[in-house]
């Protein structure tokens, strides 16, 4: 069973577990002993499945059971034990007798609520706290439940109860200071050897694995490098040209095709902004004015290694470009590929309302470039899917053996399912980077992460439509060929998702999963209750914390990183390194089997763990993130900063 599913299968369990010792407690009290006694045996059922599920779940890691081994578990073992030896046979023998005065005495209640109570603290960490269980957390639920049980125990008892007051008093005491525990700053380690932990220490010893920590991005004081000191060239590559554009960010209301009209942010008054195209070696300029947007604009160039002072993200490498200003980029294109560009500031609804464009890079090469090339953004404007700027199917006649490049980008914050129908194809690149030798492809599906791009290429049939879909239903493009007959394809719901890890072929690497990593970075996903720059937020959280509180990644130039990625919650996160490619080493421990992928953005869906690795070779100040942006800004983003580079902005340090 998989990570994902042993996960909802304990949180089920656990919910029972609560409902079931509540429920049998409630009963009890009630003095109807057949269904306290049913209660109490579903109760003990549901508390071994849960015991089974952590067991299960711990072969994926310690992080998806970290707070129930530590916590949740022994707090559930001990009540449920407790009440199996006082209340159980007291529950058998007023069944077997049909008494059921006794079933109401406190000796039988108040254990099967206290079950009850300990059972309710898993379900409340792992949904209101999340990972990891802490001194602070661990007291406060423990005083909670105790408290629970304290005035249960007053309110069945018919007398009063001994040492009541010395126990809340303790009790009280137990919670303060797990309170005061959480307010004091946590302490952070640096590690930056490559001491890899003995695999026969299992849970612990993932729970260990090396984590670099800073303490925050350091501010321009005359020491070090300020990061906008990191700029692009003035020249271009030799036969290279300089491409100059000009963006101004703009309100405007755009008309689709269908002819809604949508209140939108957009670059020149349109959505997408313009197409920005460069040959390799080019030196693209962009002057990037504003309007109106009040909250700012800026330039992030998505999977671009652009310098670190030309990325774009406001209070960290620039600050906004607010109404009335303008600011320059400046970078070489040395990347070929597909790409694109977006507004960081104030991000998530700068992005979803229309504050980005496409950015494609032709190789400079003797290889002649394909008769029909399609950069296709796609963007979903207030529940439509729309394909560049187009709500409705982008229709293009081509003669057959027209060769044919389709350039998928999804702008959205979560993931699109894309199938071609008509045609054989290969997926020839993968944000922005070719794949070794990838193979024919015909009738299954291509999920597309946000944020990330795919390359398709194929020739032009010569009878029939080629199809192309976004989620098994909105038409995108319809090719025929010229005087062809019309169609939308057939049905693909039903096609099945293809595994990029086993595409194409294997072909040497600069590293491999083998090392020797310089440093190691562990970032586990999840949801919980956070200070976020000091104030509490129910936020997504990177190892229990939320932006801006999350500690800083801190490398130097030329470490080889490793970055393990680990989802303990129930939503998908495209995670996504400004600055750098990465090399995917393994997903849930299985390494590719297929072509090298280099990516910028990979889909971590839940219970999965990725472990990723690249070179730092690009000095600066760079935004770590989840690429759900709204994700990103409810708490779920970091820095990766270089030794000795600071910063002269200030602000959120985020976008």
């Amino acid at each position: 069973m998989t990570a994902d599913r042993l996960m909802v299968l304990d949180l089920l369990a656990s919910v029972a577990a609560a409902a079931a010792w509540l429920g049998a407690g409630a009963t009890a009290a009630a003095r109807r002993p057949r269904a306290a006694a049913a209660l109490f045996v579903a109760a003990v059922l549901a508390s071994l499945t849960r015991i089974w599920s952590v067991v299960a779940l711990a072969g994926a890691g310690w992080w998806f059971v970290q707070e129930k081994v530590t916590l949740a578990l022994p707090l559930l073992l001990i009540t449920s034990v407790a009440a199996t030896a006082l209340a159980g046979p007291r529950l058998v023998a007023a069944v077997r007798t049909r008494a059921t005065a006794p079933t109401a005495a406190p000796v039988v209640v108040v254990p099967l609520l206290a079950a009850g109570y300990a059972a309710v603290a898993g379900p409340v960490h792992a949904l209101l706290l999340g990972y990891p269980a802490t001194w602070s957390t661990g007291l406060v639920i423990t005083a909670v439940v105790a408290f629970a049980v304290l005035v249960t125990w007053r309110v069945i008892a018919a007398a009063p109860v001994p040492g009541l007051r010395v126990a809340v008093a303790a009790v009280t005491a137990t919670a303060l200071v797990g309170v005061g525990l959480a307010v004091v700053p946590p302490t952070e380690t640096t590690t930056t050897g490559d001491a890899a932990p003995a695999g026969s220490t299992a849970l612990m010893a993932q729970h260990r694995t090396a984590q670099d920590t800073g303490h925050g991005v350091g501010h321009d004081t005359g020491q070090g490098r300020p990061v906008d000191g990191f700029r692009g060239p003035d020249t271009p590559a030799p036969g290279g040209a300089i491409r100059r554009f000009e963006l101004t960010a703009r309100t405007a209301t755009i008309t689709l095709a269908s002819g809604k009209r949508v209140e939108a942010w957009t670059f020149d008054g349109q959505v997408p902004g313009p197409a920005i195209t460069a040959a390799q070696g080019d030196l693209i300029e962009v002057r990037l004015r504003n309007a109106d947007v009040s909250y700012g604009v800026t330039l992030h160039w998505h999977g671009y290694d652009v310098p670190a002072g030309e990325d774009g993200v406001p209070g960290l490498t620039q600050d906004a470009v607010m109404p009335g200003q303008e600011f320059t980029y400046r970078f070489r294109a040395d990347q070929a590929g597909t790409y694109w560009y977006h507004t960081h500031e104030v991000s998530d609804e700068g992005v979803r309302k229309g504050l980005y464009g496409t950015l494609v890079v032709a190789p400079r090469s003797a290889a002649a470039p394909e008769d029909v090339d399609l950069a296709l953004p796609v963007h979903t404007f207030t529940g439509t899917v729309v394909f560049g700027d187009q709500d409705r199917p982008i229709v293009r006649q081509a003669s057959p053996g027209t060769s044919v490049r389709l350039r998928l980008i999804n702008t959205d914050n979560t993931p699109h399912r894309f199938t071609l129908s008509g045609v054989p194809y290969r997926l020839v690149a993968v944000d922005g980077d070719d794949l070794h030798e990838p193979g024919e492809l015909a009738r299954v599906g291509l999920r597309l992460p946000a944020g990330g791009r795919y390359d398709l290429a194929f020739t032009m049939p010569a009878t029939g439509a080629v199809v192309l879909r976004a989620d098994d239903r909105v038409v995108g493009v319809r090719l025929t060929p010229v005087d062809g007959a019309a169609g939308d394809g057939e049905d693909t719901s039903g096609w099945p998702e293809l595994d990029l890890l086993g595409y194409g072929t294997p072909a040497p690497t600069a590293f491999t999963a083998a090392g020797p990593f310089d440093r190691r970075f562990t970032l586990v996903l999840d949801r919980g209750v956070s200070l976020a720059g000091g104030r509490p937020m129910y936020a997504h959280t990177v190892n229990g914390h939320a932006f801006p509180d999350i500690p800083t990644q801190l490398v130097a130039d030329g470490d080889l990183i490793k970055l393990t990625v680990v989802n303990r919650g129930l939503e998908t996160h495209p995670w996504h390194l400004h600055g750098h490619r990465v090399l995917v080493l393994s997903r849930d421990g299985r390494a590719p089997t297929g072509t090298p992928l280099w990516l910028d953005t990979f889909d971590v869906r839940p219970g999965e763990v990725w472990e990723v690795a690249f070179r730092a070779a690009n000095p600066g100040l760079w935004m770590n993130h989840c690429h759900n942006l709204s994700h990103a800004d409810m708490g779920m983003m970091l820095h990766l900063a270089y030794e000795g580079v600071t910063t002269p902005f200030h602000g959120a340090h985020s976008g």
